[in-house]
């Protein structure tokens, strides 16, 4: 076997044409990948257009006004309602207050009745005990209470 000697610049050559032709091959089959790729990828829907999107964006931040101003009535409220629960609290004690006051009140009208009812009862009493006056009955036939004149 002969071996085929050649000088080292002429490999050197060689070595590098080889590397460059690997790596051009290399990104032209990537590039035919990603064509076939994309050619056999064909899309459902045509992608969004940026005057789709700003449409959408206006109408989002148009409802998140109209919620801000929502929230904001609603806040309002909150306080309508809970300045109306204070009030109601203040009165439920001042109206406990007024009705500890006439309990009281009516225990001592009906203590005061009592007394009153008894002090009656007891002068009724009196009154039915009474000596009876000497008076003498009238002769039957007579007429009573004196003369017709």
């Amino acid at each position: 076997m002969t071996a085929i000697r050649t000088s080292p610049t002429i490999r050197h050559a060689a070595v590098i044409a080889g590397i460059v032709t690997a790596i051009v091959l290399g990104a032209l089959s990537v590039r035919a990948a990603a064509a076939w790729t994309a050619s056999s990828a064909t899309l459902a829907s045509a992608p969004v257009s940026v005057e789709t999107l700003q449409a959408k964006l206006s109408d989002e931040q148009a409802r998140s006004a109209a919620l801000e101003a929502q929230l904001g009535a609603l806040t309002a409220r909150s306080g309508e309602l809970s300045s109306a629960l204070s009030t109601a609290q203040d009165r439920i004690g001042a109206d406990t207050a007024t009705a500890s006051d006439l309990r009281s009140k009516l225990a001592e009208a009906q203590k005061k009745l009592a007394a009153l009812a008894a002090a009656m009862k007891a002068a009724s009493v009196s009154q039915t005990t009474v000596t009876p006056s000497t008076t003498t009955p009238a002769p039957v036939g007579a007429p009573e209470g004196g003369s017709d004149d």
